[in-house]
């Protein structure tokens, strides 16, 4: 008897009405004699996330919606090809499950965790040329579209690498998998966490806090309990979905539900940039099962966010849709408010998350992209302010972090100053947190959370 065929995304109403649509941001590689074998190969190759684990991030974040979690996130500003190896990977992942230990000790909460990686191999920019030395070419918008040197060849936009992001995706994907579920997750080894990292007041105050979890920890084997929940622990992918022709080219049909996914992440944001109403992006997103996050920026009026709720999740279902503000030290308490106000009393069930960095970036004399530390950590003290008064649940964080030893933004309780730059300012794109200043935000947060 012969079997029904898989249903297939081309069949799909409406997936491609975006191309229809105003698009911002988009390489201009259609016209490249490999753009559509390139197409042809991803629409056919696995998925690099599933439908389940995608409707279980959805739940997860409800609960955030709710007040009953809490969503970090964090990871590069732009990956990078080179950049996906074991140790690197596992610097992230590590100073993630660090931070999420911190919040979840220090708030009596669940953390939902997501790493900005596997597939942040784009940024949008603000301008499409760039000029040194009288010499003028395209900009560089991330290893999946060209190359950062500054020269004819490496700035085509070339729709092979595509193919490269997604492979190095899928692998960075699978060893994300074997450390969250194989052992390296394992909460009896937080202070193994820990090691190799030089004496600052950020890990003097995680070895405290890891000397109490141990406690914990033996007074709960000392009752009998089950550690098999402390054995591993649930960890999510996401992106900015820029690209749209790589993002259509994932999306499968679930075999179970009939409904489509993005299956380049479980979570997908829309940046400040293309987040137009009637635009493409925002069009896309609307028709895939995912959980989507859009970012607002300081100019953002309450009937932007009314609108997005209604395209966006007109369903008003918990955990479909985060608002991740970036509004700048200076602005969030001015602007934030009425926005805030303005989703509460419509009654929908958004997930509010902070964006301390991207409003906060500054460049010094030296030349160098810059983002002060205490400015971050003044959003995010904003952040928490605003949603105090209103009595509405600060739902998360998105920071830009690296678990490498990187001086990229300035200060922190082991001080980087801007003479450090010169030896370890690696970013291609955007400043960082490094290590030590991912913990201290942690600290930070949890602080703030526990005072609810």
């Amino acid at each position: 008897m012969p079997t029904e065929p898989a249903p297939s995304a081309k069949d799909y109403p409406g997936l491609d009405e975006w191309r229809e649509r105003a698009v911002d941001q988009q390489p201009t590689w259609a016209e490249h004699p490999d753009f559509r074998r390139v197409v042809g190969e991803l629409e056919a190759v696995p998925p690099l996330v599933f439908a389940g684990e995608t409707d279980r991030m959805r739940q997860r974040l409800a609960d955030v919606a709710e007040g009953k979690a809490f969503f970090l996130t964090g990871g590069d500003c732009a990956e990078t090809f080179e950049g996906a190896t074991a140790d690197r990977i596992s610097g992230r992942v590590r100073t993630l499950l660090q931070m999420a230990v911190v919040l979840t000790y220090g708030a009596s909460m669940p953390v939902v965790k997501m790493g900005r990686m596997a597939g942040q191999f784009s940024k949008p920019r603000s301008s499409n040329m760039e000029t040194r030395d009288g010499v003028t070419l395209p900009s560089f918008r991330g290893e999946m579209v060209n190359g950062f040197d500054f020269t004819e060849a490496s700035r085509v936009h070339d729709p092979n690498r595509m193919v490269q992001g997604y492979h190095t995706s899928a692998s960075t994907l699978n060893l994300i998998r074997a450390f969250t579920t194989g052992g390296f997750a394992d909460l009896r080894l937080v202070h193994a966490w820990n090691k190799g990292f030089i004496s600052n007041p950020a890990h003097a105050r995680y070895e405290t806090m890891a000397r109490e979890i141990d406690r914990a920890i033996m007074f709960m084997d000392a009752c009998g309990a089950d550690f098999e929940a402390l054995k591993s622990t649930e960890f999510y992918a996401g992106h900015e979905a820029l690209l749209l022709d790589y993002e259509r080219a994932l999306t499968r049909i679930d075999s179970r539900t009939h409904l489509p996914y993005d299956t380049s992440a479980h979570f997908l944001w829309i940046g400040e940039r293309t987040r137009g109403l009637e635009d493409a992006h925002v069009d896309f997103l609307s028709k895939v099962r995912n959980p989507i996050g859009v970012k607002l920026g300081p100019n953002t009026q309450v009937d932007d966010t009314l609108r997005l709720i209604d395209k966006l999740d007109p369903e008003r279902e918990p955990g479909r849709l985060t608002f991740i503000t970036r509004m700048g030290a200076s602005k969030i308490r001015e602007n934030l408010p009425g926005l805030v106000q303005g989703v509460r009393d419509s009654g929908a069930k958004v997930v509010w998350v902070t964006d301390p960095m991207h409003g906060n970036t500054i460049s010094v004399p030296s030349g160098f992209k810059t983002r002060r530390f205490n400015d971050v950590i003044d959003e995010v003290r904003g952040f928490f302010e605003v949603h105090e008064a209103l009595g509405t649940f600060p739902g998360g964080i998105h920071v830009e972090m690296t678990g490498d030893d990187v001086a990229e933004c300035l200060g922190g309780s082991d001080a980087v100053d801007e003479a450090a730059f010169a030896d370890r300012y690696e970013t291609l794109c955007d400043p960082r947190l490094n290590h030590m200043q991912s913990l201290e935000v942690a600290f930070l947060v949890a602080e703030f959370l526990a005072r609810r």
